[in-house]
């Protein structure tokens, strides 16, 4: 799990005890209000051209899983539920998502919870999880092990490393994530195996409540869902960062979203001088990642 490997000292072994233990962690307002006016202003602009059809990358209804179609004149689309790309340098303030996910107020605790430095840091993805057009909800799992795994398969990827930290960010009061704490560390029960995908009623589930400005870090092999709603404003930031170390196991999950296109051309012009030599690493790691990865496929269905 996250933290398991260590290369530098651990600076806060609160975050990373209740990370391991729970298998998620909220830390709250890293945002000044600057910041969060900003960020809004910013993904209502994203959100407003993915509704209408002016930006390609978007998860679209009812699909939980990618690749997201964008539909047909035979299945048109129903909506979208999240944003992709958000540091593309085509997408519009595309400067505040890259001072934002390279910011010290995400990497710190990054590097705390996987326990290394900024030269250990790989970058991964930075999408936006947005209010759907209809209410829609994500069925019960893990992110990167299919509901069809066995318990021996399960824990065999349990058992490894993480090597990322995965995050929401929220720029409103969300409460859409439902996890199951603890279920990071063992096989799902024989309830959790043969429960429809989509209970409403799992033992022990914990609902996340976050305030804007919050941000939870999770294991993303915890077995959780997400449940949407259309009348709730909704824009989370939904990004995640790795380790060096996990670069073969975390390419499939990352590559996915398809990022091979376009990494190379992220504008780190923003950024200090000192954000901007750690992002440059970062981004290089990610490169390397995608070269060597070669077609990666996808982890999930649905």
């Amino acid at each position: 799990m996250i933290g398991q490997d260590s290369t530098c000292k651990m600076t806060a072994p609160s975050l990373l005890d209740r990370l391991n233990r729970d298998g998620f962690v909220v830390v709250p307002s890293i945002l000044t209000e600057d910041q969060l006016t900003k960020l809004r202003d910013a993904t209502q602009q994203a959100t407003a051209l993915a509704r209408a059809g002016k930006w390609p990358n978007v998860r679209t209804l009812p699909k939980q899983f990618p690749p997201w179609p964008t539909g047909t004149p035979e299945a048109p689309p129903q909506g979208i539920w999240g944003v992709q790309s958000m540091m593309h340098p085509d997408m519009p303030n595309s400067d505040i998502f890259v001072q934002t996910y390279f910011s010290d107020a995400v990497i710190e605790p990054t590097k705390q919870l996987l326990q290394c430095s900024d030269n250990d840091l790989v970058m991964e993805l930075f999408n936006l999880l947005v209010r759907p057009d209809q209410d829609f909800e994500l069925r019960w799992h893990r992110d990167d092990i299919p509901a069809t795994a066995t318990p021996e398969q399960e824990l065999d990827r349990l058992n490894k490393p993480a090597y990322s930290a995965q995050w929401n960010l929220a720029l409103y009061d969300d409460n859409s994530l439902i996890v199951v704490p603890g279920s990071h560390t063992r096989a799902r029960t024989d309830m959790e195996r043969n429960a429809d995908p989509y209970e409403k009623e799992i033992p022990n589930q914990l609902l996340v409540e976050l305030k804007a400005g919050d941000i939870v870090f999770y294991n993303n092999n915890i077995l959780h869902r997400g449940a949407y709603v259309a009348n709730k404003e909704r824009m989370t930031l939904h990004g995640s960062a790795g380790h060096v170390k996990g670069s073969s196991l975390r390419a499939r999950n990352v590559l996915q979203h398809g990022l091979n296109g376009w990494v190379d051309r992220v504008d780190l012009g923003a950024l200090g001088e000192r954000e901007r030599a750690r992002a440059k690493n970062m981004r290089r790691m990610l490169v390397e990642m995608g070269q060597e990865a070669g077609e990666v496929g996808y982890s999930l269905e649905g």
